[in-house]
């Protein structure tokens, strides 16, 4: 069998920073009684967020935190999260570990700065993605979420108005969405803040059209950029596969000449190699 890699995969650096950050907190604090605590699920990859369980870190969502004291470490992940949950840590005593993405830092800072210049704010993404949800408490309540451009359509767009998008949001249905409230208002304020990562993802899945006989894609399937990466997939080859782990291959796989191996941005190296194993009857 040929297996051959998409030419750029796996991790982002927002979620490689993310992980060593709490990998480096499990490493300081060995041996010591203090409690070490991701807001939210750190990454959307269950192969990761397993292995760091098994190092004791614990998830909290960021409406409860009976169990964070002094002596606790909150990693903050990469999409970020809202300014009262930060001051509620804070007054807890904790010490904050901030791994937000800096791409999405840049999100909230123009969501904040913007509409306290007045200006009514519109993300383009998953309205309960954590990432549009730690976003838009930065807009003051000026904020409104679309998901599609038939949302977009329906919507009246004040005069003054900014559009930003969820960075691992489609680029192909933002640009629908760009073009359909720019119609309703030219004078929008657009910032396409989709990451490059995601779209280089895209682009190197593309590549692969027409060279292999199957196509698997690993990473979370709670994940967006990964679905979406699955989805441009199925679109290129019928014979497509979402795995999180090398032990969902089905048998068929096995049998084909070519396969090519894509990841969405959470998923690791280590899941990556153990694929490919797995295909050359290497595991």
């Amino acid at each position: 069998m040929e297996i051959i890699r998409a030419r750029v995969l796996g991790f982002c650096f927002g979620v490689r920073r993310a992980v060593e950050t709490a990998e480096k907190a499990v490493a300081g604090n060995a041996g010591s009684s203090k409690k070490i605590f991701t807001l939210g699920p750190l990454v959307h990859n269950p192969v990761v967020m397993d292995s760091l369980c098994k190092c004791g870190v614990q998830v909290i969502d960021g409406s409860s935190f009976e169990m964070v004291d002094r002596d606790s470490v909150v990693v903050i992940r990469a999409h970020g999260t809202t300014p009262a949950v930060i001051e509620a840590l804070k007054e807890k005593e904790a010490e904050i570990l901030d791994a937000t993405c800096p791409k999405v830092h840049l999100s909230q800072k123009r969501a904040k700065e913007w509409s306290e210049k007045g200006y009514s704010v519109i993300i383009a993404g998953d309205r309960n993605h954590g990432e549009v949800v730690s976003i838009s408490s930065y807009a003051q309540k000026k904020c409104r979420v679309i998901e599609s451009a038939e949302e977009a359509s329906g919507m009246e767009i004040p005069e003054n108005t900014i559009l930003i998008a969820q960075t691992t949001f489609s680029p192909v249905e933002f640009e629908k969405i760009k073009e359909v409230l720019l119609a309703k208002n030219k004078d929008l304020v657009v910032f396409n803040s989709i990451c490059s990562a995601t779209m280089e993802r895209q682009e190197a899945l593309a590549e692969l059209n027409g060279k292999a006989d199957g196509i698997i894609v690993i990473g979370g399937k709670n994940s967006a950029n990964t679905k979406r990466l699955y989805e441009a997939a199925l679109a290129i080859c019928p014979k497509s596969i979402l795995i999180e782990d090398a032990e969902e291959i089905p048998e068929e796989f096995l049998s084909l000449s070519k396969v090519a191996l894509t990841a969405g941005a959470s998923t690791p190296d280590s899941t990556i190699e153990k694929v490919e194993l797995f295909l050359k009857n290497e595991k």
